[in-house]
């Protein structure tokens, strides 16, 4: 059996995470979903809109995920040791670089492969795009309508 682990904040959950994961999936067996805690996702990327434990429980509700999990709130590689997958993916615009995080897996006793997923069809539906979006149309009321 092959054990895929994919990793993402997934705030705002969009046609791209749902791509994401359902290509992370054809990769292997299991698919095993890490959530990033709130802290993590606030040091890395943006404070989420939506807690850790409701976006924990939107990815699990998701058809191609095995299982969803919350991240270690201060190591992220923990998690890597815990699960021992036999793959990790990385989203195309994740900032990882696959050749430190196998290095470091290896260093921490953990065999792996990761692998970067091509671009997502759906990339003007980001999370970041999305908000953009609205605030836009919030300052200019009068394209709610269109």
């Amino acid at each position: 059996m092959v054990r895929v682990m994919a990793t993402g904040v997934f705030d705002l959950l969009h046609p791209g995470h749902v791509y994401f994961l359902e290509e992370a999936k054809k990769l292997g067996d299991e698919l095993i979903v890490v959530v990033a805690r709130d802290a993590t996702a606030k040091r890395l990327k943006h404070e989420p809109f939506v807690p850790e434990h409701l976006r924990l429980q939107v990815v699990q509700a998701l058809k191609p995920v095995d299982r969803a999990i919350l991240g270690s709130p201060t190591d992220i590689y923990q998690t890597v040791v815990d699960l021992r997958p036999d793959i990790i993916a990385l989203g195309y615009d994740q900032m990882w670089d696959e050749h430190e995080v196998e290095a470091e897996a290896a260093r921490r006793g953990v065999k792996v492969k990761v692998v970067r997923l091509p671009e997502i069809p759906h990339d003007h539906l980001a999370t970041k795009r999305l908000v953009e979006r609205i605030l836009e149309r919030a300052r200019t009321p009068e394209e709610t309508t269109s």
